[in-house]
């Protein structure tokens, strides 16, 4: 597809996660974060016929702790992340489904603790390449999850050791 026909996002859309039971999450669209990244309150490893999972706790309200979702998924990676400050924290990574406005598409995500942080879920740029274009003065401009989105094309995609958040 050619750069001016690929959608447009804002610097912060609405996405839903809805293998994880998320119906609806704002995250930050970060072109500087090369894995998207979703806030665990907890995480716990276990098993499941044979396969690592992990449970984990999210809060998807921003600055509500009460609202709580508990996830489970399989483990996809465990990655070195390091963040804006420079410190490097080994990761759980996830690979999930995500809604965003008419589309949906798997994502890997990993997940971390960003209870200090404003936005629960950094969307990062390996989730967006090849599939949108942002403009950093919109917001919200994909609009609500679609109840029936349209899957986009599966993009392969091998990381970088050592990334960065």
């Amino acid at each position: 597809m050619k750069l001016e026909q690929l959608p447009i996002l804002g610097w912060r859309e609405w996405v839903a996660l809805p293998e994880l039971g998320v119906k609806q999450i704002r995250c930050k669209v970060d072109t500087g974060a090369r894995t998207s990244a979703l806030h665990a309150f907890y995480v716990e490893e276990a098993q499941r016929d044979g396969k690592d999972i992990v449970r984990f706790g999210l809060h998807p309200i921003q600055s509500n702790i009460e609202k709580e979702v508990h996830c489970e998924a399989e483990v996809f990676d465990r990655r070195d992340v390091t963040d804006s400050g420079g410190h490097t924290e080994t990761r759980y990574v996830i690979k999930t489904q995500v809604v965003l406005g008419k589309s949906t598409w798997p994502i890997e995500m990993t997940l971390t603790n960003r209870d200090t942080m404003r936005f629960r879920m950094l969307l990062g740029r390996t989730a967006i390449a090849d599939h949108f274009l942002v403009d950093s003065a919109g917001s919200h401009v994909a609009g609500k999850p679609a109840s029936h989105p349209v899957a986009l094309p599966t993009l392969s995609y091998q990381h970088d050791e050592g990334e960065e958040e």
